[in-house]
């Protein structure tokens, strides 16, 4: 089991810390897993207290023994009720704060209440675009551990090449390829921020399946199983000279990688191959281009741009009515990190060590649909690839 080490919290928090002190902010309290893990190296029941300056508090409620085991932090504390903790504060000589900030974008109205009312008067605000920042850019320590992710889904494309026959349904496929996967040390659970986002392990499916829209916002849907999970992989069977997409999400020790590889079973039709050819020619300018400084909102107007050049207007990124506004999603502990390589986020700018994954995508309802996804980190010069398995189309 990997221990996230002490070092590398601690240069966590300060850098939040000094986020706080640019939007005067007394003190943050974190309660969502994903921001717990990233911020104690824990997701134990409780909540993580972080004061402007000094040690953080990490209040936990349960389990406070295997808390102590995975936290590198030096100030845990046993914690009842968000009624304890003006009494902690006090117990640390902390000062009660006037202004608190929450993960007011994921944390549910009742609990916020519940937390704030332990802090009287004080204002709250929405601390989400702090803590994003701060978990935008990652670490080398965190981009190795993404680099072990990407591990696993070369694996899973590599086996996905040795069992993809005709007359197997996509859900066989994809059982497959998740077992491959969770031998290899995958978790499991794919974690998104976003309200009613949800993903297991992949989208794997074939033919017209894969221009299929649904409710989640990516531009491939599936079928699913049924009405209760509308994504995925259905009981489809892969046929001959129609595209199979294997859309995996990598994760390893809490860090997820995102990549998208094309499959088909003899030739795809023409249409399709040119398609396919066009997405890798948006991926490759996006590569040259995208270098510390870049908009993100720039990046994706300029790619779109590219895309309706090229003749995919009503193509690119879902079919006709159900196209999403982004060609690129941050990558981390959560599948839908900053950066977004989306519309509208022209005021933001790429940064050394950010991650993101980049799928450019055609959809075609009635015959199929093609694209790449690769997950990358920004270099000085320009991307560098996370995920590297081969990127050509593979015709078994």
């Amino acid at each position: 089991m990997r221990i996230t080490p002490t070092t590398e919290l601690n240069n966590r928090i300060e850098k939040l810390q000094k986020e706080m002190a640019v939007h005067s902010l007394d003190a943050i309290l974190i309660l969502q897993n994903a921001d717990l893990f990233y911020f104690t190296g824990a997701i134990q029941q409780g909540a993580l207290y972080i004061p402007r300056e000094g040690e953080p508090l990490y209040l936990v409620r349960k389990d406070y023994a295997r808390a102590r085991m995975e936290s590198g932090l030096k100030e845990l504390v046993p914690f009842k009720s968000p009624r304890d903790i003006p009494g902690v504060l006090a117990d640390f000589n902390y000062p009660m704060p006037k202004s608190v900030g929450m993960e007011l974008d994921v944390v549910p109205v009742t609990v916020m209440r519940r937390f704030s009312s332990s802090f009287g008067e004080c204002s709250i605000s929405d601390a989400t675009p702090l803590i994003r920042n701060v978990r935008a850019v990652k670490s080398d320590y965190e981009i190795n551990i993404m680099k072990d992710a990407a591990l696993i889904v070369d694996k899973v494309c590599q086996r996905a090449a040795e069992i993809i026959r005709e007359g197997m349904t996509d859900l066989e496929l994809a059982a497959e390829l998740e077992f491959v996967a969770r031998k290899a040390g995958h978790q499991g659970l794919v974690r998104m921020r976003g309200f009613n986002n949800e993903l297991f392990y992949a989208h794997v499916f074939s033919g017209t399946d894969s221009a299929v829209p649904t409710y989640s916002d990516t531009p491939l849907g599936g079928m699913g199983l049924n009405p209760s999970f509308p994504q995925g992989a259905s009981y489809k069977k892969i046929r001959r000279n129609e595209p199979i997409t294997v859309d995996f999400s990598g994760i390893f020790d809490g860090y997820i990688v995102d990549q998208t590889r094309m499959f088909s079973i003899g030739e795809l039709p023409e249409k399709l191959v040119k398609a396919y050819a066009d997405m890798m020619a948006i991926q490759e300018h996006a590569k040259r281009t995208a270098k510390p400084g870049v908009s993100w909102g720039g990046l994706y107007d300029e790619c779109l741009q590219m895309a309706y050049d090229l003749g995919y207007r009503d193509h690119f990124m879902g079919p006709k009515g159900s196209q999403v506004s982004f060609i690129g999603h941050g990558t981390g502990v959560e599948l839908d990190e900053y950066p977004f390589i989306a519309r509208g986020f022209n005021d933001y700018q790429l940064q050394e060590n950010m991650t993101f994954a980049f799928e450019p995508k055609a959809v075609f309802p009635g015959l199929g649909a093609v694209g790449i996804e690769n997950t990358f980190w920004v270099g000085k010069d320009g991307l560098k690839h996370l995920t590297f398995s081969k990127q050509e189309l593979i015709i078994l």
